[in-house]
């Protein structure tokens, strides 16, 4: 609803009043367009002030509308009728106006901010264009070049920054919307003519089909495959080359195709899947948020390798007292510099005053024994995490939360080193850590609901989206990514090459292929891993034995690689050649083409041709059908859990909705038919062999992935 006031006996004042952020609802855009009226017919008024309660201007549309039939007036003719008012009109923003609440600001005649506003016009990140008007008022206000870069990118801006842009008049220390009224009454009965926006020409710079050229170009290469930034850019060209209505006939036009695409729904199953995962609750039903979480004042983080790094700055930036230990006294050193340089700028970015005095640095662990929760965060080895649990167990205050960042070690065999496994829990933080949004939280077979629920409270403290996951060898996120990995290794032995495959996934949209991403992050982390395991016999690379590990095909491709010491960029060699150790563009190799060919001429493989769709169909769908075995053995709680990781912590592009969704839009038959084909072809890979759990979706109807818990709580004699 909008409340309708007077104050100063001429200043009528509009009060959007939808909590939490006043979205314009079909209700409350009925209501701002009865009070507007009443406002403009009372010959006492002499102007008006649109504000929202409770501190927050307007967060946009009710995004709850998308796709359903739109009841109440449109909020285009809403913000036309307010422009067009022959009384002045004054938006005082606070908080936030985005979407179409900053439309709606533009639609008035001036704009009056708090001091800590936030602007912006964010629809690209849901799929969309700003589709009532603001593609066409903001350039003609700004200019096209700022205007590019605000709408593609969906980037919100302060108050400050929008002051000096263009986009608002004044901006005020004290309360907006007093000094909105204030500044009402000094323009009443003042010409409108140079205040509506839409009458405006918008500004063009001389070259404006380069500007153009040369934005698309730029836009296409940063969404990778989605086609909403694409629109914007066309939008906004229309707001260049043509009158203003035609250019809102253009808005409009752009803005019904979007509505009507799978990346709109994509995007915005992403925007609701990260609320669902904050209702979190383990398969079998028993609800952990509706533990209370203990309140923690003072953290400590062991080991500040690169990992122990991000995580103090995390926690230190979300205010808490943090007490940081590394027995390596030179890398202690290493890591006091390296915190405080992320910490000054992260401070200057977020134009906030810079605290160091919150983390109290150690060489020995005994300083932790007075925290309320301790964050293990050394090299991902067993052994070594053990021996730290059972000090911290000894040594910590009663009821100190004991959490471990480990990518996919047993959670409860490192519960069973403590006095007290109920207070362990896993919280799996992504590099780097203090900017990475995801955080999966993982619970052993002891974890307590509290423990869980603080772990959770935490990551939310930290800006972060936790995830809450149970515990097997590589919990969610890595667990799949091995059947991902599995397959691009498979696909190099049959006959393709790492830039084949790199390029499908790229042109599917994630930033780097697995090869590039593997020479990123260093061959060598894995290597170890498989060596701690078991699982690589360095003695058997070449054997006949090679491609065999415990019963099921094994790839050694990245063994063989390590053991040259090709680790990747930083050793300017690993699935590509780099101009120097360290360097970042990754050029073909020709000896990595000769090796795969005498590797595969040593193991009698026959190399054939591999095309992209294959590449998509064995990485992609290998990983999926991981992802229902998750949901089956009830690792995740649900779908959106799944794609909430893979999205926020495994550069899934975001237009394709995460794996499962994407499962659910190509359509599950599909998935299930090319499974069971690639397993009929390649039979000693388990992973390629199709889910039960997917066999009894589509024995169901493939239902709507909303409605795949359902399913996941029937029997399995149900199939």
């Amino acid at each position: 609803m909008a409340l309708y006031t007077r104050v100063s006996g001429s200043v009528s004042v509009i009060t959007l009043q939808n909590p939490p952020v006043n979205a314009l609802s079909a209700a409350v855009r009925q209501s701002i367009l009865n009070t507007m009226e009443r406002a403009l017919s009372e010959p006492e008024v002499t102007s008006v002030v649109i504000c929202g309660q409770n501190g927050k201007f307007c967060g946009g549309a009710d995004i709850k509308e998308f796709g359903s039939n739109v009841r109440g007036p449109d909020l285009v003719p809403l913000i036309h009728r307010i422009e067009s008012a022959a009384k002045p009109v004054v938006a005082a923003i606070e908080g936030i106006a985005l979407g179409g609440g900053l439309e709606l600001a533009l639609g008035c005649h001036y704009r009056i901010a708090h001091s800590k506003a936030k602007l912006g016009l964010p629809e690209v990140t849901l799929g969309l264009l700003p589709g009532a008007g603001g593609s066409q008022r903001l350039p003609r206000l700004i200019g096209i070049p700022a205007a590019l870069e605000l709408i593609t990118t969906g980037r919100h801006v302060t108050a400050t920054e929008a002051l000096q842009l263009g986009i608002v008049d004044e901006v005020t220390e004290r309360n907006a919307v007093d000094a909105a009224v204030k500044f009402a009454l000094s323009i009443a009965g003042k010409s409108l003519d140079s205040r509506r926006i839409s009458t405006y020409p918008c500004p063009c710079p001389p070259d404006v089909d380069a500007v153009f050229e040369t934005a698309m170009q730029r836009v296409r290469q940063r969404a990778r495959g989605a086609i909403a930034p694409v629109a914007c850019v066309q939008a906004l060209r229309a707001a260049a080359t043509l009158p203003y209505t035609q250019g809102m006939e253009k808005e409009r036009e752009l803005i019904n195709v979007l509505l009507t695409s799978g990346q709109a729904r994509a995007l915005q199953y992403c925007f609701f899947a990260q609320r669902v995962v904050g209702r979190w609750s383990t398969p079998s039903g028993a609800r952990w948020d509706t533990s209370k979480p203990r309140p923690i004042h003072r953290a400590a983080v062991v080991g500040l390798g690169t990992m122990g790094r991000g995580i103090t700055v995390a926690l230190a930036q979300a205010g808490f007292s943090v007490v940081a230990v590394e027995t390596n006294e030179k890398q202690l050193t290493e890591a006091k510099q390296a915190v405080s340089g992320m910490l000054e700028r992260g401070a200057k970015r977020r134009g906030v005053p810079l605290s160091l005095n919150k983390i109290i640095y150690s060489h020995k662990i005994q300083p932790v024994t007075d925290v309320d929760l301790v964050i293990e965060a050394v090299f991902e080895d067993m052994a070594l995490k053990k021996t730290i649990f059972q000090q911290l167990s000894a040594i910590c205050k009663p009821g100190t939360f004991l959490c471990t960042n480990t990518s996919g070690l047993d959670i409860d065999e490192l519960a069973a080193q403590t006095q007290n496994p109920e207070l362990v829990v896993g919280m799996h933080f992504f590099a780097p850590a203090h900017v990475m949004k995801l955080l999966e939280v993982v619970y052993g077979r002891k974890s307590s609901p509290q423990a869980v629920a603080t772990a959770m409270e935490i990551g939310k403290k930290m800006d972060k989206v936790s995830v809450a996951v149970g515990n097997c060898s590589g919990f969610v996120g890595n667990r799949m990514l091995k059947s991902y990995l599995e397959q691009a290794f498979f696909l190099l032995e049959e006959g393709a090459t790492p830039e084949l495959v790199d390029e499908a996934l790229e042109e599917f949209g994630f930033a780097m292929g697995v090869f590039r991403m593997s020479d990123l992050s260093g061959l060598d982390v894995g290597w170890k891993v498989r060596k701690a395991s078991g699982l690589v016999a360095i003695e058997a690379l070449t054997g006949p034995s090679a491609r065999v590990r415990e019963g099921r095909r094994y790839s050694p491709l990245g063994d063989l690689l390590c053991e040259q010491q090709r680790f990747g960029q930083k050793t300017g060699r690993g699935w590509y050649q780099y101009e120097k150790p360290g360097g970042r563009v990754a050029v073909p190799d020709p000896w990595l083409h000769r090796f795969l060919e005498e590797y595969r001429g040593q193991h009698g493989l026959v190399a054939r041709r591999i095309d992209h769709q294959e590449v998509l169909d064995r990485c992609l769908y290998a990983l999926i059908n991981e992802g229902f075995r998750i949901l089956e053995d009830g690792i995740a709680a649900g779908p959106e859990d799944i794609d909430v990781i893979y999205v926020l912590g495994y550069g899934w592009p975001r237009h394709h909705g995460g794996p499962m969704f994407y499962a659910g839009m190509v359509g599950l038959n599909k998935v299930l038919e090319r499974l069971e084909h690639y397993h009929q072809v390649h039979p000693d890979v388990p992973n390629l062999q199709p889910c039960c759990l997917l066999r009894k979706l589509v024995a169901s109807g493939s239902p709507p992935i909303q409605k795949w818990r359902e399913v996941i709580k029937k029997p399995h004699s149900q199939l």
